[in-house]
């Protein structure tokens, strides 16, 4: 059995089309449990939509009070009961064989921490699309996978300090690694991959393969987006790196802290995004994203 646990947050369309997309695995070994963490007014429709499924795989949770994006994903990790689970993003789409070809890796290494399956990025309007961001994670931050590629260790930690190569929402998690560490709940937007770096200084293993099965829908109302104009998440994530450095320091792995230290694809981000913060007018913005771009390594 696969938990999906669906965080909430947007338009009712997208998400209908990522439940449908659920409910058309090939493999029904799955329970979908969605968590919607919207606000009251942009409720409309959602309780009435799950309401009218009546599938005895589907739940629906509406939280009580907003929890924000962080506390939604810890909840969703608490709430998981099966051995693994996956955090679907509500507006991407599972292919008809991701849980199906979820399970044959799971069985041909059971005791993988993460599996990042194939994936192929989709725009607003639900076509396949080729992003600088997309082809710089394939052909300079992710190592070549060939088939199934197993990573664990200091190379698997410097590979994602470098740059982020995975697609969060399509991982599959170690529930009783994950619920051993849990989200920084002080985080908003690169929670993830500091949750990630945690499990791999435990020792975990990440199986990544070719086999697409999942679409990431790669558009620019995200949180992520919105923050890195602003220059916030930058901010956020200076202090996270500086962190990090330190951390794998403690842990003996030097080339992770250097890696952490000059956090390479995150300064360039920075500085894909001065054109839109100077567009904005934003005096702030660009200063941040300045420093960051530009600032020495401790």
């Amino acid at each position: 059995m696969l938990d999906i646990m669906l965080p909430h947050y947007g338009e009712l369309p997208l998400l209908r089309t990522a439940v449908q997309s659920v409910l058309a695995q090939t493999d029904d070994r799955w329970r979908l449990t969605v968590f919607d963490d919207n606000p009251a007014e942009r409720v409309t429709g959602v309780p009435e939509y799950f309401a009218g499924l009546g599938h005895p795989s589907v739940r629906y949770h509406r939280n009580p009070q907003n929890l924000g994006i962080t506390r939604n994903f810890q909840q969703c990790v608490d709430r998981a009961e099966a051995p693994f689970l996956s955090m679907m993003g509500c507006d991407d789409v599972m292919l008809p064989g991701y849980v199906a070809r979820v399970h044959d890796l799971i069985g041909q290494h059971p005791d993988a921490v993460l599996i990042q399956p194939g994936v192929e990025v989709i725009g607003s309007d639900g076509a396949v699309v080729k992003t600088l961001a997309d082809t710089t994670k394939r052909r300079v931050y992710s190592p070549r996978v060939a088939g199934t590629t197993r990573l664990t260790g200091e190379d698997l930690a410097v590979s994602l300090l470098r740059g982020n190569w995975l697609y969060f929402p399509s991982l599959v998690w170690s529930t009783r690694e994950v619920q051993a560490v849990g989200f920084d709940l002080e985080l908003k937007v690169i929670q993830d991959l500091k949750l990630i770096l945690a499990l791999v200084a435990r020792g975990g293993s990440l199986v990544a393969d070719d086999v697409t099965v999942f679409q990431y829908r790669r558009h620019n109302e995200s949180l992520s987006a919105s923050t890195a104009v602003t220059g916030n998440r930058f901010s956020e994530a200076r202090s996270f790196f500086l962190a990090a450095a330190e951390q794998m320091d403690a842990h003996g792995w030097p080339r992770a802290a250097k890696a952490a230290r000059w956090h390479l694809s995150s300064r360039i981000h920075a500085l894909t995004m001065l054109p839109a913060a100077a567009k904005q007018r934003s005096t702030e913005s660009v200063r941040v994203l300045t420093k960051y771009a530009f600032g020495r390594p401790r």
